[in-house]
């Protein structure tokens, strides 16, 4: 742990300087108990607990127990094991009355599949008056910082002619301090307001005093005659803070049950207050609602109950039966809610604390954090922090590439606008025109596109849950600090005095994905605190340099390229070579490295037409899984068969020898004792015949087709793995191939059809651009490093090499002997150049290394698509052939037409 006193950084960031700064209704209470619990968590920084928080094993294993030991029927029916269903929901239903400080006198637990269809059955049943009627019609008013669900209810009471009206948070606040007297008035008409209870953007808590006020008309959203009701979204906030039913007398709430125990997802609940319940209109009757009804006549009579009349079919009673072991692992884990708020709210504030704190030498802060509170209260503010990081300039980095650093450290956030459009442009600026404009430029929600007209898109969320720790706040702390500034950037201070500066020393070890987070030795001063702490340390100055190659590299690069070149007729006036050609066959696994190679129609022959899936047929890639570099597959095009070798030992995993050994066949058991694993080929000739198991597939949003390869190939990649897996072929006669695309700059009928790959059919990277990146990468890292071995990271298809690094983006088509492409855009890298393609080991610092050369991007490489008119089998691509290229009108690289993340797999 830091806070040996060997610098300002670790005080900063000591578990004694954590305590000291906790503000009073805080308090830290993490178990050691947790460890057993949250085992999964090892190594992981998880701090998107406000989008989904996690589940103790504990409950699952509580659940799992229940459901073993007993038969639960369908609670419709009479028989014992649905009587035992019907009794068990309706306890479920009295501990969650229990849970908010209520009865069922007062209120009815109505189940839905979340808090979105709580919300949507409020909007669906309340009784509207609407316009054009001889009675003053209803309003439904939301708080602009409200999710997506509930301004979505707008759409409802549109249809049911309703008006709808947006109030903004400083306008109710300012309401509620110049609060005017209620009048006396006659008028019944029902109103509507909707608001949460905590923001899931910033976690500001709105007051709960607002419900009393509100329904007796001293705190009016607009000055309009009738009677409100109030709508409570308390799904963000009953996920860390106890909510008091008995005190707040809302008459609706909606909650989801997964943000408290993290299981079971797709189950929540509508709390109504039993005064409103009468008046609620139902149209739709389903299974279990209806006390009787005709098929030939219209006669309908509802349920008993309130809940019998709104919960339409049988309810997900599983689900409902693992909530009573969720109230039990929470209570024996944390003690109450009050407890998990002061915890959260613990780190929380400590955690702004030190980020708003954090300056460059040049005194410009390194995150912007979005807040309407100073997290010194814990009943005005929940524990998310919301903030975009800044570089020394004061520019926004976007939050995908915060995101995608983030990764490296394998720490878990959020990015984005969260559902929450209306907080988003509160506190980013962003006008209705500036959303409607990037949705014009190709903006929509969820996507990694951040960064429009230099202004952004959105930011980045951390959240913290009951099983989150003082080292998940330190870790996401380092991290901040750690990938701000390189270690050439910045000097250090050999003291804390504000005159006397010095170097950093270069022995600083670099940490690799396999080391901890925590350990203190590592951690660099890559910024500087502020002076507004307890902990003082002065500026350093920022120095920056052009990086020019080696002579000797740059010019033996520029003799080979002149010593190829040839006349050309092309806007650049240039001609290069082609230096390597590689394909994978298998998705995510080693390139095999030829000198010539056909071209098919979705691009090299047999390119990516293999990958492996897991059990749920989801795609495996070295994400998840390193070791798939170690797997060598080779096309031999005489014998038709695809040969694959495999590095190293099998994992030696207790868990998968007990639960998948005893399933495969015994040599393999012997194998694993032994180096290496024997070869293995696959046919090149697909096999369709009627036993093939076909199943459908996405590799990047795309639908694909795919056949098996069968159990023998299954085997022998899940013995080397240590994991159950398939290898898995596109299917040639998948006529509907979801992956066919349309091309910039064709016609729209023009498509492209695609193999496995993510986003191209080629990708192509520029050694002058490698050794450029190699020697910044040299300069951090401070030990050699193999040009070779960096071209493998970056696993291109087509290889070259030209003048002036990064010259590529600039073109828009190339040819290569008698093929022609067109560039698509740049690459957008992720986290698998940082694993060593020999090893699988990782280092992080590679992908840190290409963000400063690009200046906070992380483009590598161009995406190439064949015309359709040379896409056939009959042409070659070979090594040495010249490239020409053509040059684009606008020297700006647009990002290729998708919202994933594109790596090349």
């Amino acid at each position: 742990m830091a806070g040996t006193g060997r610098g300002p950084e670790e005080k900063l960031l000591s578990f004694q300087a954590f305590q000291s700064r906790c503000p009073p209704g805080a308090r830290y209470g993490a178990r050691d108990s947790w460890q057993r619990d949250f085992r999964r968590l090892r190594g992981i920084t998880y701090l998107d607990h406000a989008g989904a928080t996690l589940f103790a094993e504990s409950l699952l294993k509580g659940f799992m127990d229940d459901l073993r030991e007993n038969i639960y029927g369908n609670p419709h029916s009479q028989n014992i094991s649905s009587k035992l269903t019907y009794d068990t929901i309706e306890h479920v239903r009295y501990r969650i009355l229990q849970h908010f400080n209520t009865t069922a006198e007062d209120y009815t637990v109505i189940f839905t599949s979340g808090s979105t269809a709580a919300l949507k059955l409020v909007a669906e049943t309340f009784p509207w008056i609407p316009e054009g009627t001889k009675e003053p019609s209803s309003r439904f008013c939301y708080l602009t910082d409200s999710h997506t669900s509930v301004v979505g209810m707008r759409g409802i009471t549109a249809v049911m002619n309703v008006l709808s009206v947006p109030v903004q948070p400083k306008d109710m606040l300012l309401l509620e301090k110049n609060k005017e007297p209620a009048k006396e008035q006659n008028c019944t008409t029902p109103h509507l307001f909707c608001y949460p209870a905590q923001s899931n953007f910033s976690g500001t808590k709105y007051p709960l005093s607002w419900i009393r006020k509100i329904q007796a008309s001293e705190l009016c959203p607009v000055r309009i005659p009738g009677k409100w009701f109030v709508l409570l979204d308390a799904a963000a906030f009953v996920s860390t803070s106890p909510l008091d039913l008995t005190v707040h007398t809302a008459d609706f709430v909606a909650i989801s049950f997964y943000k408290i125990f993290g299981f079971p997802t797709g189950l929540g609940a509508l709390l109504v207050n039993n005064e409103i319940a009468p008046f609620l209109r139902k149209i739709y009757f389903g299974g279990g609602t209806a006390a009787a009804y005709l098929a030939g006549e219209d006669f309908y009579s509802p349920g008993q109950s309130i809940a019998e009349r709104f919960e339409d079919g049988t309810v997900s009673f599983l689900d409902i039966i693992a909530l009573k072991h969720g109230f039990d692992a929470l209570e024996r884990l944390t003690g109450g809610m009050e407890n998990i708020k002061q915890h959260t709210f613990a780190l929380a504030h400590y955690t702004y604390t030190v980020l708003s704190t954090l300056k460059y030498t040049n005194g410009a802060p390194v995150v912007h954090i979005y807040s309407d509170t100073d997290f010194s209260n814990p009943d005005v503010q929940g524990p998310i922090i919301n903030f975009n990081v800044l570089d020394e300039n004061g520019d926004i980095i976007g939050y995908s590439q915060v995101d995608k650093m983030a990764s490296l450290y394998n720490i878990h956030v959020r990015t984005g606008c969260f559902c929450n459009t209306g907080a988003c442009q509160q506190h980013l600026g962003i006008s209705n025109e500036d959303i409607k404009r990037n949705l014009q430029a190709g903006h929509v929600c969820g996507d990694n596109i951040d960064i429009i007209d230099g202004r952004p898109t959105g930011s980045v969320r951390i959240s913290f849950g009951y099983m989150s720790t003082f080292e998940d706040a330190q870790n996401f702390l380092k991290f901040i600090i750690a990938t701000q500034l390189s270690k050439a950037d910045i000097e250090f201070p050999s003291q804390p005095t504000p005159t006397k500066t010095v170097t950093e020393s270069a022995e600083s070890p670099i940490q690799n994905d396999q080391a901890s987070c925590h350990n203190a030795d590592v951690l660099s001063l890559k910024t500087i605190i502020s002076d507004t702490g307890p902990w003082n340390n002065s500026s350093a100055m920022l120095k920056t340099t052009r990086w020019q190659p080696p002579e000797t590299e740059l010019e033996r690069t520029r003799a080979a390229v002149f010593e190829w070149a040839v006349p050309v007729h092309s806007s650049s006036n240039k001609s290069f070579i082609v230096t390597n050609i590689c394909l994978y066959p298998i998705k995510s696994c080693s390139a095999f490295e030829v000198t010539q190679w056909p071209v098919g129609n979705q691009g090299l022959l047999y390119d990516r037409n293999w990958m492996l899936v897991n059990q749920n047929g989801v795609c495996i890639t070295q994400k998840q899984e390193p070791r798939l570099c170690l797997i060598h597959p080779s096309i031999d095009l005489k014998q038709k068969i695809m040969v694959i070798k495999a590095e190293g030992l099998p994992p030696a995993d207790p868990y998968f020898a007990a639960n998948f050994m005893s399933d495969i066949e015994c040599v393999f058991q012997m194998q694993i004792l032994t180096p290496g694993m024997d070869p293995i080929t696959v046919p090149l000739e697909e096999n369709l015949e009627k036993e093939t198991q076909i199943c459908q597939s996405k590799v990047c949003a795309h639908r694909v087709q795919t056949y098996d390869c069968g159990e023998r190939i299954a085997d022998w990649f899940s013995e080397f793995l240590g994991r159950q897996c398939h290898l898995i072929r596109q299917s040639s006669d998948f006529k509907g191939n979801a992956t066919q695309k349309h091309v910039k700059g064709q016609a729209p009928s023009a498509t492209i059809s695609l193999s496995l790959v993510n986003e191209a059919q080629y990708l192509l990277i520029n050694t002058t651009s490698i050794l450029y990146l190699k020697e910044q990468i040299i300069a951090r890292l401070e030990e050699p490093l193999e040009t070779e071995q960096l071209i493998q990271r970056f696993r291109a298809n087509i290889v070259i090499n030209t003048v002036e690094p990064f010259e590529e983006e600039e073109w828009a088509e190339i040819s290569i002997g008698a093929l022609h492409f067109q560039v698509v855009g740049p690459c957008n890298r992720c986290q698998i150049i940082c694993i060593d393609q020999q090893s699988g080991e990782r280092n992080k610092e590679f992908l840190q290394s290409l963000s400063n050369v690009r200046g906070r991007k992380t483009h590598f490489g161009i995406y190439l698509m064949n015309q359709s008119s040379c896409s056939s089998s009959s042409n070659l691509l070979s090594v040495g052939s010249p490239v020409f290229p053509i040059l684009k009108e606008s020297t700006k690289i647009q990002c290729p037409p998708s919202n994933e993340e594109k790596a090349s797999g």
